[in-house]
């Protein structure tokens, strides 16, 4: 399960297929190196997203 300490770089390597869902949330940084490191919740508080929202789709 996804949550909101998961960071972007795990994430990713684990569930590559969401990354669609967080480009269609407004988070094109996904290749920045410093983006692996953050977590959603920091990473959705940058780009002014609902985390919770966010967590519903990727845990669908």
């Amino acid at each position: 399960m996804i949550d909101k300490n998961t960071k972007i770089g795990e994430l990713l390597e684990k569930n590559p297929e969401k990354a669609d869902i967080l480009l269609e949330a407004g988070m094109h940084c996904l290749g920045c190196p410093s983006s692996q490191a953050e977590t959603l919740a920091e990473a959705c508080e940058v780009h002014g997203i609902d985390v919770e929202d966010l967590l519903k789709e990727l845990n669908k």
